[in-house]
């Protein structure tokens, strides 16, 4: 298989130096506020481990026959949260996205997240952020890694999953100098093989959501990567149908 290495070039020098043109002494302070408290954050909780906590805390264990699923993953995942009551009604389901958030990430909240709240199956959702570079140079052999030992703790607690593809993208206005198209087809077909070889669920969302050269259809999204209501709304049912598979509604 080919191998990808994704380039990542730290700017925290430029930013710190750098004021928007015709921003306000207010705005500008208030940027500034808000970087380093972000900066703090990561410095303090990498993870984000404090952002689900007291949620996680408060919920339930399920009820006897209560069909439990978690989302996992990035900002495709914690905006999607807010549709869930009107696109999954009288479903179970439970979002624990956060925007920005690479698989490494995200694989070190996986327990309190997801294992902890004892659901019938886990939805994993990530990868893109790991191609933009968001945490750092990452090769996809390390992207599969983590999901891998996403997959393996899920499985060892008697938790189902659904591995799902990750969303075209043609490129990232945040970091332009990633081309990840293809990459993000590579790692897909990686996820086909290796659920096959597992015997998880797949679920391939690329394929409705793409155009011809491999970034997410215009009519789906404002951006390019994240998904407008509209593009939700294709990618509802399919998940819907692939969850009841799984859980043997």
């Amino acid at each position: 298989m080919n191998r990808f290495v994704v380039l990542f070039c730290v700017l925290l020098p430029i930013c710190a130096t750098t004021k928007v043109v015709g921003q306000t002494p207010a705005q500008d302070s208030l940027r500034t506020a808000r970087r380093e408290a972000e900066n703090e954050r990561l410095r303090t909780d990498w993870a984000n481990l404090k952002k689900f906590s007291k949620m996680n805390a408060e919920l339930p264990p399920p009820a006897a026959n209560e069909d439990r699923v978690v989302f996992i993953g990035n900002s495709i995942i914690e905006s999607w949260t807010p549709y869930f009551q009107t696109m999954f009604p009288g479903r179970q389901f439970i979002g624990r996205g956060i925007s920005g958030q690479t698989t490494p990430q995200i694989l070190v909240r996986f327990r309190q997240d997801v294992i902890a709240l004892r659901p019938k199956a886990v939805v994993i959702l990530a990868g893109t952020n790991d191609i933009a570079g968001n945490t750092g140079a990452a090769t996809i052999e390390m992207i599969e890694d983590n999901l891998t030992s996403m997959v393996e703790l899920a499985m060892s607690n008697g938790i189902r999953v659904i591995l799902t593809s990750v969303l075209p993208a043609y490129a990232y206005k945040w970091n332009p100098g990633v081309e990840p198209a293809q990459i993000i087809i590579a790692l897909n077909q990686w996820m086909r093989d290796y659920a096959s070889k597992t015997g998880i669920t797949y679920l391939d969302l690329h394929s409705p959501m793409s155009d011809e050269r491999g970034a997410m259809k215009s009519e789906y999204s404002l951006d390019g990567v994240h998904p407008t209501e509209a593009g939700y709304r294709v990618m509802a049912p399919l998940m819907l149908q692939a969850i009841d598979a799984v859980i043997g509604k």
